[in-house]
């Protein structure tokens, strides 16, 4: 905090519990209150040096977002003119606070709905206006070729092995296991009926500059109105679309795995109205986000590869949306291109 004399005296540090990637603190000093982030998600970059640059990147673009009126909250400078700080090979940026609240789908109306997505619009569309057309050399992950079935045969294997595990005779799975265990089964035999139908790569003007990580927990509201988004670390070229339907899939889900599609209707009828998307573009991005989650198995591996329990949470709804998305794959596409 001496790097930032502007801001006063530090007073109080407190954690902030929300988040998967990143380190966060509320900072209260003598002349207010400041998020303090300190960056994780180091995207494999080897040193901090990359990692600096990088997420100076983000936040420039953040600047510019702002300033033709995205609502965002870029990180201040400190006495250098510099927003990264790295201590110990550790990078990290503050920010102003921002009181707000997170809010899933289930708490926006019909209208927010709308909004929701006309915001997401005019993100895709104000990136491309302050950093240039995307390119792909700057395509992540998720920009390359869609997931290989015979890969993911593979996992479940290793999934199904560490789920049921190693346990005294007789004592059976606890309850996540069993869960787990059951959507592993079925999603084996699901992706045996539909692996013919793996989409190709996509290619051409689809790709452009998106957040990457669009979801409930980096969007802050203050009453009905979006006044923040949040976590710029995905930021990157991929295909703009897929985003879109990505973040529905969060936004909209039920507890029990199903999408509030009168919802989802009103987001993308107001994304493509912003962003300028088509029915095909965003009837392809459907398709292959729908097949990335068929494939996908993130939380059991985060589970049983990693140790780490923080996302089982959000298994039941994830798992069981898959399968209801398959059955009425027909009702989903129409939700978002009708």
């Amino acid at each position: 905090m001496r790097r930032y004399p502007a801001v006063g005296e530090p007073l109080a540090c407190e954690p902030i519990t929300k988040g998967l990637l990143n380190h966060g603190y509320r900072v209260a000093t003598t002349r207010g209150a400041y998020f303090l982030k300190h960056h994780l998600d180091k995207q494999h970059l080897d040193d901090a040096t990359g990692e600096r640059s990088l997420i100076a990147r983000q936040h420039r673009a953040t600047q510019r977002l702002q300033s033709i009126g995205v609502p965002v909250a870029p990180p201040l400078a400190d006495a250098d003119g510099e927003t990264v700080t790295v201590i110990d090979g550790h990078c990290f940026a503050l920010h102003p606070w921002v009181d707000g609240r997170h809010r899933i789908g289930a708490q926006l109306t019909p209208d927010q709905s709308t909004r929701l997505g006309a915001l997401l619009g005019a993100v895709h569309t104000g990136l491309e206006h302050v950093m240039g057309p995307g390119s792909g050399t700057q395509t992540t992950r998720r920009g390359h070729g869609s997931p290989d079935p015979a890969d993911t045969f593979a996992l479940i294997d290793e999934l199904l092995d560490a789920a049921r595990g190693v346990r005294p005779r007789d004592t059976p799975l606890d309850a996540f296991d069993e869960l787990a265990v059951h959507r592993l089964v079925e999603r084996r035999a699901l992706l045996e009926r539909h692996a013919h139908r793996r989409p190709p790569t996509p290619v051409g003007p689809a790709h452009g500059w998106v957040h990457g990580d669009f979801h409930p927990l980096n969007l802050l509201y203050r009453g009905s109105d979006p006044v923040a988004i949040v976590d710029w670390d995905r930021l990157g070229v991929q295909p703009r679309a897929e985003e879109a339907v990505r973040a529905a899939a969060i936004f909209f889900v039920q507890p029990a795995g199903k999408l509030e599609l009168e919802k989802v209707k009103a987001y993308a009828r107001a994304y493509r109205e912003a962003a300028g998307v088509g029915s095909a573009e965003l009837a392809a991005a459907v398709h292959r986000v729908w097949w990335e989650r068929l494939n996908d198995f993130w939380i059991l591996r985060w589970r049983y590869a990693l140790g780490d329990r923080r996302a089982d949470p959000q298994f039941p709804a994830v798992s069981a949306l898959v399968v209801w998305w398959t059955r009425e794959y027909e009702a989903v596409n129409e939700a978002f291109t009708g």
